[in-house]
């Protein structure tokens, strides 16, 4: 009973600092997980908004506003940092896994079915600036994975979101810049979203291993990252990509296995890090076998995932 209490009041804080931060929104535990996890808080970035979420609750709603007050101003720019998560918004869903970025309306009602633990950051944006640049559009979607403005977005919004590159930039007056910058980006993602079909079945051969490695590259986390994934999202035949690997002497599983190595190597090496434990990061970066992965390691890097950390600090 006593964990289950203290559960139950740690609920409730990380439900009163999410509305102090975002706004009209409440929440509801997971009956899959016993343990709940959260945390949230914010950051003003040169008079920019931005909300840090972690959480495994089981659903997250934002009620209707009436449209004329200060918590319907912002429209979110979403990024998901890890994890799962469905976003319903008139009779809309919007599926995020890691690295997608959503635009979502902050004056219509939705709701965020994190499917276990998720982790984002949120950049509140203007409703009226995104409103005039989207025209009569919906101010809800998600955006081009793998467009230009979607990975500068990514670069920005983690700049943003760093604590200590965020402290080094200029005062208020960097913000309005900042926030158009983002707002059109956007646009220019959203425009640029295809239903189903990249439509990069025209491009070079080069072009096409270009856009593969960078695929993988967004795509570490995804545990069926793999050539049926990368040939589906690229609407390319997986013999193509084989070939184009193989031009290389690369092979596609080789190049994947290659850089979660390096994302763990990082993680391991990080300060801030260390309450993880190796077995945490690894499946973090798509890994689902421990002791394969431990092979793998160091097969790699010649240590141990466990001597590596040890030399690392």
């Amino acid at each position: 009973m006593p964990a289950l209490f203290h559960a139950g009041a740690e609920f409730a804080n990380w439900n009163r600092d999410l509305r102090a931060v975002c706004g009209n929104f409440s929440a509801m535990m997971s009956d899959q997980h016993r343990l709940f996890i959260g945390s949230v808080h914010g950051q003003d970035v040169c008079g920019l908004e931005v909300a840090h979420i972690r959480t495994n609750a089981g659903l997250i709603s934002r009620h209707r506003t009436h449209g004329d007050g200060d918590d319907d101003r912002h429209c979110f720019l979403i990024l998901q940092s890890s994890g799962h998560q469905r976003i319903r918004q008139k009779h809309r869903v919007l599926e995020l896994g890691p690295e997608d970025i959503a635009l979502v309306d902050s004056a219509q009602a939705f709701e965020i079915e994190p499917q276990g633990l998720v982790q984002n950051i949120s950049i509140h944006l203007s409703r009226q600036a995104v409103s005039l640049q989207l025209s009569q559009q919906a101010l809800f979607g998600k955006l081009a994975r793998n467009s230009v403005a979607t990975h500068m977005i990514r670069t920005l919004v983690r700049s943003l979101a760093d604590v200590e590159l965020s402290e080094g930039y200029g005062g208020q007056s960097d913000g309005p810049a900042l926030e158009q910058a983002l707002i059109g980006l956007t646009v220019a993602g959203l425009d640029e979203r295809a239903e189903g079909q990249p439509g990069f079945a025209c491009v070079g051969h080069d072009d096409i291993y270009g856009l593969a490695t960078r695929l993988v590259e967004a795509s570490l986390q995804e545990t069926e990252l793999g050539p049926e994934y990368l040939a589906r999202r690229l609407n390319v035949s997986v013999r193509q990509l084989y070939r184009l690997f193989e031009q290389r002497h690369e092979s596609i599983a080789r190049y994947i296995q290659q850089r979660r190595l390096e994302r763990v190597a990082q993680d391991l090496r990080a300060q801030d890090l260390r309450h993880e434990s190796i077995t945490q990061i690894a499946f973090k970066w798509g890994f689902v076998d421990a002791a394969h992965f431990s092979r793998a390691f160091k097969r790699h890097f010649q240590y141990a995932p466990r001597d590596f950390r040890q030399h690392a600090s």
